[in-house]
């Protein structure tokens, strides 16, 4: 069975998991092909090879090429609601399989801002989340996944910092509230570092919610390979996501409960049966 496993020492991001995934070797002429299925205009994608704390890493860096006009508004983030973004990427040649993940994924993160702002799901409008460079990593991501094939994905625990960020509403508390909406009723541990900023972002915290199915030290595996993604902020520390993809012998568990109910019946009317 192959799986991976995300290494969120240093939180998580969608910029991060992105440039993890392909540090693993994924061809980026291949993945720049999946990428033009999202028939999107006016960015690129700069991918490219650099040195952290004396670690090689991979940096993923959306440029946008000109404003975005949406709703007779210009912004220089594109507002977009969540009917705007499944339009998006029903409208795209994706594969099936990138189309359910990536809608997956923005369809958490919506419930969270929702939630959190006090807005029916359709209401909510995405600043940063709705962004081109966010569709980017979300989409990129999903494109990710379905190159590696991989079985099943295992996440380490959440590092996030302290303090507060500023950000579309102004300044707020790290862990931001749509992050600690989506840590609410998961299965996902969470640990806080002695770090004054935001570790793990909206998107990052939405994608490994939807992707992983279990939480906890990596498993036992033959490792195949190892990707690192860079992350933007300065922490004073090593600031990436780590991704290992590898192997464990045999066929895959069935994670599942099954419960049988028997009893004998004797004696009984068919039409109370």
């Amino acid at each position: 069975m192959r799986i991976l496993y995300f290494d969120c020492f240093s939180g998580a991001s969608g910029d991060m998991i992105l440039g993890a995934l392909l540090d693993l070797g994924i061809d980026i002429d291949v993945f720049k092909k999946e990428l033009a299925g999202l028939k999107v205009d006016g960015f690129d994608i700069a991918i490219e090879r650099k040195v952290i704390n004396s670690i090689a890493v991979t940096d993923v860096d959306v440029i946008i090429e000109k404003e975005c006009t949406h709703h007779n508004e210009h912004h220089h983030h594109c507002e977009r609601n969540l009917a705007d973004i499944e339009k998006l990427i029903d409208d795209s040649s994706l594969k099936d399989n990138v189309k359910r993940l990536s809608k997956k994924i923005f369809g958490e993160i919506a419930r969270a801002e929702a939630k959190v702002h006090n807005k029916p799901i359709d209401h909510v409008h995405f600043h940063e989340v709705g962004a081109i460079d966010s569709i980017v990593d979300i989409v990129g991501t999903a494109i990710c996944l379905d190159l590696l094939k991989v079985d099943k994905i295992y996440s380490s625990p959440m590092h996030d910092g302290t303090g507060f960020i500023e950000c579309q509403h102004r300044k707020l508390p790290v862990p931001v509230p749509a992050v600690l909406e989506m840590l609410r009723d998961s299965k996902i541990p969470y640990i806080t570092e002695d770090v004054n900023t935001e570790l793990v972002t909206p998107t990052g915290i939405g994608i490994i919610k939807c992707v992983a199915s279990e939480f906890g030290s990596m498993p036992q595996m033959t490792i195949e390979s190892v990707g690192y993604g860079a992350g933007k902020r300065q922490t004073g520390r090593f600031n990436a996501l780590r991704c290992v993809l590898g192997s464990i012998e045999g066929k895959e568990k069935n994670d599942d409960d099954v419960c049988v109910l028997e009893t004998n019946i004797d004696d009984m009317n068919p039409e109370v049966l």
